[in-house]
């Protein structure tokens, strides 16, 4: 496991718990169950569990609850965690995505013991399914596809067996291989374990084991041209790499008792199947079919746009992996589907960018302030703390002139109460500079505020004085002789309504993408440490956000920074509260 990973065994809670409540007993049910098998002697006490995505698209954070629970149950109890391809329909698949999932398993901060591949079992898949059919127990079926689907019933009405159900053995047999040797049309014959036409779970009416399919597969190439369902591809898979526990989520438990009988009508070594509720976030969807949709249609620039779910384009718009990781076990694996509050993830996020992120002063919306009572030409070099959390971080040295950009929104000329920042004639403090005081305000011939000009106190240096008297409000800047410009994207969350997935209004679920989710931001001001940032560097605007700089569309002399998450406005809340109260 990578050293990134967390090796803390502490207790996991059944439930979500808030931030900083302490831990519960009992254990997690799949920790339970893990326990007793244990316990009882099963698999000589061992765990191997496996994480096996489809390498047709791009994992998202879905998938990482998935990879957190799999690899860091092995962690716990000393076992073994494999990562497996399930690359078993070769006209979806790439090795595009393969690449693309090792890479953000490894950045999430895991390294798996064993890599494998569905296609690496074709052979024994083809073998079993050769021994089912010797066994009675499958069959090649000549219906079409609307024929099975009509001949299966429904959940209210029992199913009707196939008029081929009853094929002998060497009939079965000829044509199965015919159908591995391409000698028939793709849709002329599928291969079906036999089971119960009536059984009122759908899922044991005789499932499909086989269909042809005449595409090349990105590593098998045209070797093979029938190709495993799902359901018999994976338990059989999971039992020839010794898996113990085969941890899924929820929507396979209809197919766990499927997935037990394969393996019994084997005999081969027989995994635990346990199930869990997948990861739903608010503001958010997780379906492959939607996130595919909403890339097709351009209203996202790609499967790594900041504002997407996907691993990628978590860590393009700066998340960690420590973050992901903390929200997976702080929310923990439940029986039941639950949605959790996006807010919920911006908080370990917070949290973990607050202790690790270099803080920069950057003006966003600049307006000018001139200090009329300063020398010219004079420079300044000011201390400021590069992380109050992480004293051994330092500080480093930021140049400040008589002429800075400071933040529009920090300016008010008729200051509401309590307005602790510029103001004509409010003393205000520039971050570990000068003290200010505003005493004309500069307009167009539209009686827009172009410029403030200002006095300073030489005494406050670093921001405070001698006679020790008290500044309410303190606002960062950046010297205008020495900014940095760059493009600043300022990204929040896609969609507008708690739940895209169901809405009640009768729009389509894209009706309701928030068209502010992105608004770029041209001309900001940087200090100049910032002109050395790399891609994927994160800071800290102070007072602003959390920041990382872009690695797609950043350039030389040409920075670009995307938003991680906003700083918790202190002043916005107080000010939606006064009008309330008004």
């Amino acid at each position: 496991m990578s050293a990134d990973a967390s090796n803390d065994p502490r207790p996991h809670d059944a439930e979500p718990r808030e931030p900083g409540q302490a831990a519960r007993e009992p254990r997690d049910f799949v920790r339970q169950a893990i326990d007793g098998d244990r316990a009882n002697g099963r698999n000589d006490g061992s765990v191997h569990t496996r994480f096996p995505p489809e390498p047709n698209g791009y994992l998202h954070i879905g998938h990482a609850k998935s990879i957190c629970l799999n690899f860091t149950l092995a962690q716990e109890y000393g076992g073994r965690c494999n990562l497996r391809f399930d690359d078993t329909n070769p006209t979806k698949e790439e090795q595009e995505y393969v690449d693309a999932i090792q890479d953000d398993v490894r950045w999430l901060g895991f390294d798996w013991d064993g890599l494998y591949f569905a296609s690496d079992f074709f052979q024994q898949l083809y073998d079993h399914a050769v021994q089912l059919v010797k066994d009675g127990l499958a069959y090649v079926d000549s219906l079409t596809t609307e024929e099975i689907r009509e001949y299966r019933g429904n959940l209210y009405k029992p199913g009707r067996n196939s008029p081929h159900r009853d094929r002998s053995v060497e009939d079965n047999l000829r044509l199965l291989e015919q159908m591995k040797n391409g000698e028939l049309d793709e849709g002329a014959a599928v291969l079906r374990a036999k089971i119960d036409m009536a059984h009122p779970n759908m899922n044991m009416r005789d499932p499909l084991m086989y269909r042809i399919r005449k595409a090349h597969h990105h590593r098998t190439g045209d070797a093979w041209c029938i190709y495993p369902m799902y359901d018999w591809a994976h338990g059989q898979c999971d039992s020839y790499e010794g898996i113990t526990h085969s941890i899924c989520t929820l929507e396979f438990e209809h197919h766990r008792p499927l997935y037990d009988w394969f393996i019994e009508k084997l005999g081969i070594h027989a995994p635990r199947q346990i199930e869990f509720a997948r990861l739903q976030l608010t503001y958010t969807v997780l379906s492959k079919r939607k996130l595919l949709e909403l890339v097709k249609s351009g209203r996202v620039s790609g499967w790594d746009d900041p504002r997407m779910p996907t691993i990628r384009a978590l860590r393009r718009r700066g998340y960690t992996a420590a973050s992901l990781r903390a929200f997976c076990d702080h929310i923990g694996v439940a029986k039941f589907d639950a949605v959790h509050d996006v807010g919920l993830l911006e908080h370990f996020l917070r949290e973990d960018l607050n202790k690790t992120s270099a803080r920069r002063m950057a003006v966003l919306d600049p307006i000018e302030l001139v200090i009329t009572d300063w020398t010219e030409g004079q420079v300044d070099e000011v201390d400021v703390q590069n992380n109050p959390e992480d004293p051994s971080a330092g500080t480093r040295k930021v140049p400040f002139s008589g002429r800075v950009f400071v933040e529009r929104d920090d300016f008010r000329e008729d200051a509401p109460k309590k307005w602790f920042r510029l103001a004509p004639g409010q003393e205000v403090r520039l971050r570990a500079a000068y003290y200010v005081t505003v005493h004309t305000v500069e307009k167009d011939a539209d009686g827009n505020v172009i410029r403030l000009l200002a006095s300073h106190d030489p005494a406050s240096r670093g921001g405070s004085t001698e006679d020790g008297r008290k500044v309410r409000g303190t606002i960062h800047w950046v010297s205008a002789e020495h900014a940095v410009d760059a493009e600043v994207r300022l990204y929040d969350r896609l969609f507008s309504v708690e739940n895209p997935n169901r809405v009640d209004d009768g729009a389509d679920w894209m009706d309701h993408i928030d068209p502010d989710s992105l608004r770029v931001v041209a001309g900001c001001k940087l200090e100049p440490s910032l002109a050395a940032t790399e891609p994927l560097e994160r800071v800290q605007f102070e007072r602003v956000g959390y920041f990382v700089v872009d690695p797609v569309d950043s350039a030389p002399g040409a920075p670009v920074f995307n938003r991680t998450v906003a700083l918790k406005d202190s002043w916005a809340k107080l000010e939606k509260k006064l009008q309330g109260a008004g």
